[in-house]
């Protein structure tokens, strides 16, 4: 079967969308309709008008397209599609954390539950989560999760002094100086570039730290023809097809040089696609109360980017 052909009949009899992250295989996000980072997603989401979103990413993100577009049929191709960042913040454990700090607001990372969106003041993605915490009073204090590498990352710029919950993303944190320290030593002339995910120590050796989207622009203007990457792999074919000329080294998962891939972005597959839009399953769906408390903050965030130009 082609499924590229089949997928593209599909959208267009059902008038649906397709939505992926800069993580997915390349034949995902050639086929999709928008390609992009948790903010450039949660805004075309926010913006969209169809009968039915495809959201080749991991569940997180289809629970936000479907926040946004509660009447709309948002289906995600694998449900096993998760998130260790999201997992490393149990609801539970989050709300008691949270009673030690009554008098902080909180600000979470977009890779979180919807669970935990219903007990967070303002959401936040990579790509504006400096200027969100900037644009609130000095004096505010804050908890931020679940990610304490972002978090961590957030305070050094910003001077601030944050609570931090003790999560990490497994696909960033894997990733060592060491590593790093090698492959520039082979690769002198290369740029080091970071998703703000990572650990402190491989920021600090970064030349250039960002959101995926943000790394992307950066290669496309910087004037160097060579980049060692710290991020999931997935990035680097937006990278290539932007920046032909260019070179985009990946930092490898372990000593075996293994490509630093998530293994639930890359759950996602054309077949599993195809079936999401001819079944109209596995669908999101979540308990009104919970959809209405979640969406809140999501919708602070977006009008804090619009207000602040941040896309």
């Amino acid at each position: 079967m082609d499924y590229k052909l089949e997928i593209q009949k599909l959208k267009k009899e059902k008038n649906a969308l397709i939505l992926a992250h800069f993580y997915q295989i390349p034949e995902i996000q050639e086929i999709a309709d928008f390609v992009g980072d948790s903010l450039g997603l949660a805004q075309k989401a926010a913006e969209v008008d169809v009968d039915m979103i495809v959201f080749a990413g991991v569940h997180f993100m289809a629970e936000t397209a479907k926040m946004l577009n509660p009447e709309t049929l948002v289906v995600l191709p694998d449900l096993e599609a998760g998130c260790s960042l999201a997992d490393s913040c149990p609801e539970n454990d989050f709300r008691e954390f949270k009673k030690k700090y009554p008098d902080h607001i909180v600000i979470s990372y977009i890779n979180t539950t919807a669970a935990i969106k219903t007990l967070t003041d303002i959401v936040c993605t990579s790509g504006n989560a400096v200027q969100i915490v900037e644009s609130l009073p000095k004096d505010q204090k804050i908890i931020f999760a679940p990610d304490k590498n972002l978090g961590g990352y957030i305070n050094r710029v910003t001077g601030r002094n944050m609570v931090l919950w003790n999560g990490t993303c497994e696909v960033h944190d894997i990733l060592t100086t060491e590593a790093i320290i090698k492959m520039k030593e082979d690769n002198p002339d290369a740029s080091i570039i970071a998703h703000p995910e990572c650990n402190a120590p491989v920021l600090e050796l970064a030349d250039y730290i960002g959101s995926t989207t943000g790394m992307i622009k950066f290669t496309q203007s910087d004037t160097n023809e060579r980049y060692i990457v710290a991020t999931e792999s997935g990035i680097i074919h937006q990278m290539q097809k932007l920046s032909p000329e260019k070179e985009f080294l990946i930092v490898p998962s372990d000593s075996t040089c293994n490509c630093n891939d998530c293994p639930y972005m890359k759950l996602n597959t054309l077949e599993k696609l195809y079936l999401a839009l001819k079944n109209e399953t596995p669908a999101i769906n979540m308990d009104a109360d919970v959809m209405e408390k979640a969406t809140k903050p999501i919708l602070k965030m977006l009008d804090i980017s619009r207000k602040l130009k941040i896309i």
